[in-house]
């Protein structure tokens, strides 16, 4: 019986840790992303002439000081520059019938980001739901009116088109079908 009502706090107090640990690394996670789309949109704006490391420097300083994972910052604006091309071809592939210099700046930025996270790192770090997710999150914010449709469906269907490669490489159900509750065992 040693302490049942104490451990029951325990845990509680450590599950809620976890959770605003979680929590927290979402929002700061979501900022730096914010600060990404940002940088890219002034870097495009100015036809990739500035230094897009220098645009993002600036804004880190401006509008995350401080911020609890920068590298995540770096990590993800080298990855997108480094893969752009690529990125590139992905939106037009899946952006059908919407040449990119028809696609306005900051939805163009903001399918960048989403494609490089779905493509390009590590699944267990960023999941591909919330990848398009925190897309379509920009999208709402930072967007046009239809702006966060054109986003989902643009990452909707790069997912759909890479959801089997992705679970047979990684041997798990992306997206599992829901148990009936049909009365069926």
């Amino acid at each position: 019986m040693r302490g049942e009502i104490g451990d029951c706090w325990v845990l509680e107090v450590e599950q809620r840790s976890s959770l605003l640990f979680f929590l927290n690394l979402m929002a700061t996670r979501h900022l730096i992303r914010a600060v990404i789309l940002q940088s890219l949109y002034e870097w495009d704006f100015f036809n990739q002439k500035k230094d897009i490391t220098e645009i993002l420097e600036r804004n880190l300083n401006e509008f995350a000081p401080g911020i609890d994972e920068p590298e995540f910052a770096w990590r993800t604006l080298q990855g997108i520059a480094s893969h752009l091309k690529e990125i590139d071809v992905v939106i037009k592939e899946n952006a059908t019938n919407w040449p990119m210099d028809r696609i306005a700046i900051i939805d163009r930025n903001i399918l960048r980001i989403g494609v490089y996270e779905l493509l390009f790192t590590d699944k267990n770090e960023v999941p591909p739901k919330v990848a398009i997710n925190e897309a379509v999150e920009l999208a709402k914010n930072y967007g046009g009116p239809n702006a966060s449709r054109f986003v989902n469906g643009v990452l909707g269907s790069l997912y759909e088109s890479k959801k089997a490669e992705w679970e047979s490489a990684s041997g798990v159900t992306l997206n599992p079908k829901k148990p009936s509750h049909d009365g069926e065992k």
